[in-house]
């Protein structure tokens, strides 16, 4: 596991690579994208790179510092990330903690970093701080790392890792060097998936399509939910205006928690982009390619107009209910209303 070993991300890797071999390595990295792209993975890499006896600069990957380092045992390198992140990684357990653990970075946490990088490294000369999930430092932990930003300690390395870049204060992103990583290719995810998941080529490329080019997500998929997909789209197809408690019903169905209604719509965004394929003759490139008829059947009539107006709907349905804290099944509910009165 070192920078060579990150797939997708030619771009950020050559930034990487590039100022590595000219000795002008930044002293904070804003890694910033979709969750499951390659960020950690990358910061490990960069880490590895920085610390490693055996190939400085590279990182060898396979030396007794490099392999502490994916393990998140070095001394000198430093993982930061809320305690619900710990729980979920089984880095610690619930009962470590007094009431919930805390989803944020916590200005604590901060301060005890600052300590740390405040002393002189135990092994390598550079010492490194990773920051997992780095938007989720509340107000006050942000205050207190842009002191750390201003004045880092001597050969040190801040890497902060981050899906939500937005969230993080601007005089944060201003002092740190940015590296963006995108969606990872779809037949690189599929491969991935079919690989370590034994499925299917269907049903790898369908997951790969829609987790996103996030191979996180992709691998994360529930095979039993794509697979009950069809019984969705059908049922979604079948709605009318004419027929207002089948339109209750289905967001009722879906509508349960934030969860499954962002599931249900990411499903028919998908959709709807797979009818726009078939609409243009293009039915071989759609995801649910098992669909291909009830695809063709539904662009025959549905207009581009009415399909450009369906994708908008979903996504304002779903940034309701993602970012605006939106009651999920009244937002489907509203979707559908407006979805059907004028037609899809």
């Amino acid at each position: 596991m070192t920078l060579a070993s990150v797939q997708g991300q030619p771009r950020a890797m050559d930034a990487l690579q590039s100022a590595l071999r000219s000795g002008s390595v930044h002293h904070a990295y804003l890694f910033a994208g979709p969750e499951g792209v390659g960020k950690e993975l990358a910061a490990v890499g960069l880490a590895q790179a920085l610390t490693c006896p055996e190939a400085p600069e590279v990182g060898c990957g396979k030396c007794t510092s490099c392999v502490r380092i994916t393990k998140g045992l070095h001394p000198d390198v430093t993982w930061v990330m809320p305690d619900d992140e710990r729980v979920s990684r089984g880095l610690a357990g619930r009962s470590d903690f007094t009431g919930t653990p805390s989803r944020e970075l916590r200005v604590e946490q901060i301060r005890q970093l600052q300590e740390r990088l405040a002393l002189r490294g135990l092994e390598s000369k550079r010492k490194v701080a990773i920051l997992v999930s780095a938007e989720q430092m509340n107000v006050q932990a942000q205050n207190a790392f842009l002191k750390t930003l201003e004045e880092p300690p001597a050969e040190t390395t801040l890497i902060l890792v981050a899906s939500a870049m937005d969230r993080l204060l601007p005089t944060i992103r201003s002092r740190c060097s940015k590296v963006y990583f995108g969606p990872l290719p779809v037949d690189l995810v599929a491969r991935h998936v079919q690989q370590e998941r034994k499925l299917d080529a269907d049903t790898a490329a369908l997951a790969a399509v829609m987790s996103g080019g996030s191979l996180g997500r992709a691998l994360a998929l529930d095979v039993d939910a794509l697979k009950e997909r069809k019984d969705v789209l059908t049922a979604f197809e079948a709605l009318n205006g004419d027929d207002i408690p089948a339109l209750l019903r289905f967001a009722e169905a879906h509508g349960g928690s934030r969860e499954d209604a962002d599931t249900a719509l990411e499903l028919l965004i998908l959709w709807t982009r797979d009818v726009s394929l078939a609409k243009a003759g293009a039915g071989d490139a759609m995801a649910n390619r098992d669909l291909k008829a009830l695809a063709e059947a539904a662009a025959k009539r549905t207009s581009e107009a009415q399909l450009h107006r369906r994708h908008t709907l979903l996504e304002s349905a779903r940034t309701a209910i993602g970012s605006r804290n939106g009651a999920p099944r009244l937002q489907l509910e509203r979707l559908l209303i407006e979805l059907c009165v004028e037609g899809r």
